[in-house]
């Protein structure tokens, strides 16, 4: 019988220090700012504190993922680590050695196989990807997936440098900071859980719609998005795009019972479902948004928002769960599964 993969455990990591939308407009040096608070829907979000980093939000995650899982660290046969920011003891970037091999030995992991992928916000939907591939090849039989964004100093930067309203850093001020983790492992075609659908397209030619890179005259990094415009393209890709993956999965959007789509701004949320519904004739029981209390935490961003909704106990058991990754390239992933034995460990028996 053919190998599948299904999650076993998540955790996250949020920092403590909570800072305001109405904190971050108020530092704007410009003269009728917008009102960032209605457009996103983020009232909050998380920043790092001086001894946080995307390498220890990272492996706080990893603990908190492990606390819930049936397998040691020992156990576990890959580490992939997929952040945008590489940040290790403060705003120093790792590359080589990659972020996942400190990971691995914090942990206490050191036989895993491990490295490091960059693929903007659909970096945790990537990692799910790559290691349900391994596993249905028969070449691991667990693996991690985990992501610590520290991502607030772009937020910072920004405030620095917008003059306009209008200004392609506005985006940076919606972004939040946190850690995020799965546990995947080996299952097969009779277990329910199995992942349904995993794959990613990616649309080249609208690259330069949102690009980060170092700032050259401060600390941290600077992103500069045409908002609208990505906005308008991933409304338009994204219907074929959903619509196959709904097929390889013999499920209609209406079967869907929670779709969680990338976490940017509630209004952009809104407007892509509205399309979404149209186009797909149908709609989904749910549409989950994670924005008000935490913004946008780029990759781990679907991850914390199951992680929120299985901890309230919103979840029943053996919903379909459609995970969507719009990021900058442009890429566009979808992820779909049930769920049954993940709530468990929440305390949920619906």
């Amino acid at each position: 019988m053919e190998n599948k993969s299904k999650i076993e455990s998540i955790g996250v990591k949020l920092p403590e220090r909570c800072v305001t939308t109405r904190d971050i407009i108020s530092k704007l040096k410009i003269f009728n700012p917008p009102n960032l608070e209605r457009i996103s829907g983020i009232k909050e979000r998380r920043f790092c504190a001086e001894n946080e980093d995307s390498y220890t939000l990272a492996v706080d995650a990893v603990k908190d993922c492990l606390s819930r899982s049936k397998y040691k660290p020992e156990a576990i046969d890959m580490v992939v680590c997929c952040s945008i920011s590489r940040n290790k003891d403060g705003l120093t970037t790792v590359f080589e050695p990659p972020l996942s091999l400190f990971i691995k030995e914090n942990i206490g992991a050191p036989k895993a196989l491990n490295f490091d992928i960059a693929n903007a916000c659909a970096g945790m939907l990537t990692g799910i990807y790559i290691v349900d591939s391994f596993i249905k090849q028969g070449i691991i039989k667990t693996g991690l997936v985990v992501s610590g964004e520290y991502i607030s100093n772009l937020s910072e930067t920004a405030v620095n440098r917008i003059r306009t309203a209008t200004s392609s850093q506005l985006a940076s001020l919606t972004l939040g900071d946190a850690g995020a983790a799965i546990v995947m492992e080996k299952t097969d075609q009779s277990d329910s859980q199995a992942l349904k659908v995993s794959g990613f397209t990616t649309f080249s030619h609208y690259n330069n719609l949102c690009i980060g890179r170092q700032c050259h005259t401060s600390p941290g990094g600077i992103m500069n998005t045409k908002r609208r415009k990505l906005h308008s393209a991933a409304i338009l890709e994204l219907p074929k795009i959903l619509k196959a993956a709904l097929l390889d999965s013999n499920l209609s959007f209406s079967q869907i019972d929670y779709f969680i789509p990338h976490q940017t701004s509630i209004t952009a949320i809104k407007v892509g479902m509205q399309k979404m519904v149209k186009k797909l004739k149908g709609s989904p029981g749910e549409t989950v948004t994670n924005l008000e209390r935490f913004g946008n935490t780029a990759s781990t961003s679907h991850i914390l928002a199951l992680h929120r909704y299985l901890q309230e106990k919103r979840i029943k058991k053996g919903s379909n769960i459609l995970m969507t990754a719009l990021a900058s390239g442009l890429v566009i992933g979808c992820v779909i599964f049930s769920i049954k034995d993940l709530i468990l460990t929440y305390g949920n028996t619906n």
